[in-house]
Formats: structure tokens, C-alpha cells, sequence
């Protein structure tokens, strides 16, 4: 899903005309035949979506661990259940999609679309199952600070696989996120947090938790790979394609094991043992589930509106904001080593969208100069 061009919104009202022509052509005729407001409302809408969702996807999932659930698979398969949720703006919205460019591009073999669909769905499988085992072995304050390297690894794939140019200030990101979550790992007290937890588990939470932010990153950049080289298309439609169909193959690996790793069985002691009760137990793993296909909605959402590269740098946007309510909820421990991490790693994400900033008033001059050089040409 990501692209390879930085995109950042600007604030005036040119801002809608400076992202589309980064837009890939059919997202950019779908995009012109928005009114300007209707834009904004659609770009605000969708931000709201994922911040909500993925902020309350982790502390629900948080939750669930917390009052007496363990299993890891289940964990893993809310996380992608309730991808159904994805065909509503799909049935709703069939026309943003349309273009008569499409019809010039030949369409792939099913084999290769299948193949595809199902690399990444087992890839997006094993990559939840990892945050699953991390949000279970670290403080949730930790396990989202940590999650704020995924913006690291992003600008790294995109750069090997992607093409994707370094700049100085993407350097910057890197380096500093990456520093963050190296503070976090090697910070003896933060283990403390929970007392439950044994080091060696927070180690491997830690690790865990740092693979699953590289693999969701690489993920990015094979989707990308995967429009480009296979689809050969990006519009509204394939892109939530692409996303309910990944989501059914990793569902599908996720129950597949659930049941190989026997964790079924332990579902009914779960439920009748939930601290909160029965009826929490359900509306915790109902909410995760709901929780994430709404930040799902909004990723998609702002992919269709602006970029994904955008899309994933609102979504770690998220990141430090967790962490606040994981104080209020949960009492984590707030200690200076995670103020630091928590700083370098807002300095960092800044950095990154600076970027997005500079790319785009780059183009927006660019443009303004074009039309002036046209201007002076004129009879």
C-alpha cells in the first residue's frame, strides 16, 4: 500500500491540489471529483477512524490479557475476523473507483492474484501473531513506543525495495526511532512494570514486538511492490481489495492455529474465568475485533484521499498517544527513560512528516512555476 512519493498536507487551501499529483491516475480523477470540503471532511473523518481504532484496539487488547485472557491466536485472529466490516464502503462507494484507465490495463492471471493474496495474508498472520505475543509480555506503554520503529523500518524497505530516495531528515527519523526503541530495550526498570512477567518474556515481548513493527513495514513495501509489478493498478476498489481478501487469508491461518496449538480448548475456562465477566469478556473481543476494522477503514480511507505513506505515518501518529492512557487505565509506570524514548521518538516522527512537508511545497512550486513559465508564453 505504500507509495513511493512523500505526501504531506498543507494547511492552505492549495492543499488538496499539491497531493493530487502525487496521486497514482485513477486515485487522482477519483480524488478531482471531490469538493474541496468534502475532501477535508473525508481526510479529517478518516484520521479520527485510525487513531480511534488503533488506539483502542491496544488497550482493549491490553484488557483482554490483563483480566484473565491468554490465548495468543485468538488475539491474533481479532485482529483481521471482522474484515466483513470492509465491504460496506465497497458496496457504498463503488463508483470513487471508476476510471477509463482502467479498462487499458490488462487484468491479471487469477493464479497470480491468488499467490499473491496468499503470501501476504499468511505474512500479515504471522506479523499479528508477533504483536499479539508482544502486547502480552511488555507494559502497553512500552509495546507502543517500541511499535514507533515501524516508521524506521518503512523508510528502510521502501528504500531496498521500493526505490525509495533517503534524505537527510528521512535519515534523521531513522536514526532517531531506532534510538528510541533501543532505550526502551536496554531499560532494566521498565521489566518492572509488570511484575507478572518475567524478564526473559519481557526480552522476547521486546524482540517480538520489534519484528512485528519490521514485518508490518515490509508488508507496506511488498504491497506497493505488488501494485506496481502485479495488479499494475491502484484504485479505491483494488486497494480494499486487496485489503479484505489479505485479511480472509490471514483469518483463515489464524484458525488454523488456534485449533493446531490446541488454545481452543482453553477458550471456555476464558470465558467463565474472565475477571470482568462473561458479558466484557465477549465485548472486549467483539470491540478489538470492530476496533481495528474501523482503524482498517481509515487507513484505506486516507490511502484513497492523500497516500498510504501518509496512511502509516498517521498511524504511528498514534503511537506516543497510547502510552498516556495506558497511565490512566492501566497505571503503567512512567518513568524518565520512557519520557525520553517517548520524545525522541515524536522528534523523529516530526522529521518524517517535515519531510512530507518539504516533497510537497517542492511540488507546489514546481507547479506555480510551470504555470507561469506557460503564462509567458501566451499570446
Amino acid at each position: 500500500m505504500a507509495e513511493s512519493q512523500h505526501v504531506m498536507l498543507s494547511a492552505s487551501g492549495g492543499g488538496q491540489e499539491a497531493v493530487k499529483q502525487h496521486l497514482p491516475k485513477d486515485l487522482m480523477l477519483a480524488a478531482s471529483n471531490l469538493k474541496r470540503w468534502q475532501w477535508w471532511v473525508l481526510l479529517v473523518l478518516n484520521i479520527v477512524f485510525l487513531l480511534v481504532g488503533q488506539t483502542a484496539a491496544t488497550l482493549l487488547g491490553r484488557f483482554y490479557y490483563d483480566k484473565g485472557g491468554n490465548s495468543k491466536w485468538l488475539s491474533t485472529l481479532v485482529q483481521t475476523a471482522a474484515f466483513p466490516l470492509l465491504l460496506l464502503p465497497l458496496i457504498f462507494l463503488p463508483a470513487s473507483s471508476s476510471s477509463s484507465s482502467t479498462t487499458t490495463i490488462p487484468r491479471p492471471s487469477t493464479a497470480k492474484i491468488t499467490l499473491t493474496y496468499t503470501a501476504l495474508g499468511f505474512l500479515i498472520a504471522a506479523d499479528n501473531l508477533m504483536y499479539s505475543y508482544g502486547l502480552l509480555y511488555l507494559p502497553v506503554s512500552t509495546y507502543s513506543l517500541v511499535c514507533a520503529s515501524q516508521l524506521a523500518f518503512n523508510a528502510l524497505f521502501a528504500y531496498f525495495i521500493n526505490s525509495q530516495k533517503f534524505t537527510p531528515l528521512i535519515l534523521n527519523s531513522v536514526v532517531l526511532l531506532s534510538f528510541s526503541s533501543a532505550l526502551l530495550g536496554i531499560d532494566v526498570d521498565s521489566a518492572a512494570d509488570s511484575p507478572t512477567i518475567p524478564r526473559g518474556k519481557y526480552i522476547l515481548g521486546f524482540v517480538l514486538t520489534v519484528g512485528a513493527s519490521a514485518t508490518y513495514s515490509l508488508i507496506l513495501s511488498l504491497m506497493q511492490l505488488a501494485f506496481q509489478k502485479v495488479i499494475k493498478k491502484e484504485t479505491f476498489t483494488v486497494v480494499l481489495e486487496m485489503q479484505i481478501y489479505t485479511a480472509l487469508v490471514a483469518s483463515c491461518a489464524s484458525v488454523l492455529g488456534l485449533f493446531a496449538s490446541g488454545e481452543w480448548k482453553g477458550l471456555g475456562g476464558e470465558y467463565g474465568g474472565f475477571a470482568a465477566g462473561k458479558a466484557s469478556y465477549l465485548m472486549t473481543v467483539m470491540g478489538v475485533a470492530v476496533a481495528w476494522q474501523v482503524a482498517s477503514v481509515g487507513v484505506v480511507g486516507l490511502i484513497f484521499v492523500v497516500s498510504s505513506l501518509f496512511s502509516n505515518a498517521i498511524s504511528t501518529l498514534a503511537l506516543p498517544v497510547v502510552p498516556v492512557f495506558a497511565v490512566i487505565f492501566f497505571h503503567d509506570k512512567m518513568d524518565g527513560v520512557k519520557v525520553v524514548a517517548m520524545l525522541i521518538a515524536i522528534w523523529g516522527f516530526v522529521s518524517y512528516l517535515f519531510q512530507n512537508y518539504v516533497d510537497d511545497s517542492a511540488a507546489r512550486k514546481a507547479k506555480r512555476d510551470a504555470g507561469e513559465t506557460s503564462d509567458s508564453f501566451a499570446p
